[in-house]
This record gives structure tokens, sequence and C-alpha cells, in this order.
């Protein structure tokens, strides 16, 4: 059991030696994107959940 997770470190030592990594720039672009999409449906789901609550307790009054 020990020399299969061995072999298996070692392979994924291999693979992870053929990836090519984005640089500091990309990353953090990439990283900037994200967080800014993330934001925007954040508030439009905060928004939306206000409105259907708000219409949902005037319905179900």
């Amino acid at each position: 059991m020990v020399a299969k997770a061995q072999e298996f470190l070692r392979e994924a030592k291999a693979e992870l030696m053929k990836v090519t990594w984005p640089d500091r720039k990309v990353a953090a672009a990439s990283t900037a994107v994200v967080v800014i999409v993330s934001l925007i449906i954040g508030i439009y789901l905060g928004i939306l959940d206000v409105i259907l609550g708000k219409i949902f307790e005037w319905v179900f009054r």
C-alpha cells in the first residue's frame, strides 16, 4: 500500500512538471475577473431575493 502511494506521488509530480503555469500577471487578471463576476452575480441574486421576498410576502399575506 505504501508503494502504491509513493508511485502515485511520483506520477503526480511528473504530471505537475508538464503543466504550463500562468505568469503572475495572467493569474492576477484571471483572479480579478472571477472576483468581479462573483460580486456582480451575488449582488444580482441579493436584489432578486429581496424583490421575490417582497412579492411572496404580498401574495401570501
